[in-house]
């Protein structure tokens, strides 16, 4: 297994059973939650998660102001991933590509923090994966990468 730190609750505590954070150098971050994205059946990302208690009416206005400001930010502040898989041809599956901040993106990362504190407050649990080893990289810019997970990848 490779090296994966993984954090949970709003203290963001290292689960011990998972991997630790003295070993190699941890370069990438994903915040997930327990629910499985029906396309990839990888765990959904907390932006995700996020917009489906939006859309089942779940959020409260200011809730739902708060989450918007968050996404116009990363909307303005974050370059749009041209590809989700190795293919390049991919019309004929899923792309696999998931999405990791790099660990130098504070200010995305931050960002993010706010989205899990929200799903947090309405009892959904998230987790903060950290690792060296995302999958094959597919896409890099200077805050994220997108990567197909290694099938031992903890995602």
């Amino acid at each position: 297994m490779p090296p994966v730190a993984r954090f949970a609750g709003s203290l963001w505590r290292l689960q011990p059973n998972t991997g630790t954070l003295g070993g190699p150098a941890v370069g990438f971050l994903r915040f997930v939650v327990d629910d499985l994205d029906p396309d990839s059946g990888r765990r959904q990302g907390v932006l995700q998660a996020a917009f489906a208690l939006r859309d089942r009416g779940d959020l409260s206005p200011k809730e739902w102001a708060a989450l918007s400001v968050v996404a116009h930010w990363l909307d303005a502040n974050l370059p749009k991933p041209v590809r989700f898989s190795r293919k390049r041809n991919n019309s004929h599956r899923t792309p696999m590509g998931l999405s990791w901040f790099k660990d130098s993106a504070h200010e995305h990362i931050a960002r993010l923090r706010e989205v899990a504190a929200l799903l947090e407050f309405h009892a959904i649990r998230v987790e903060a994966i950290a690792t060296d080893r995302p999958g094959y990289i597919v896409y890099e810019d200077d805050f994220q990468i997108v990567a197909e997970p290694f099938s031992d990848t903890g995602a």
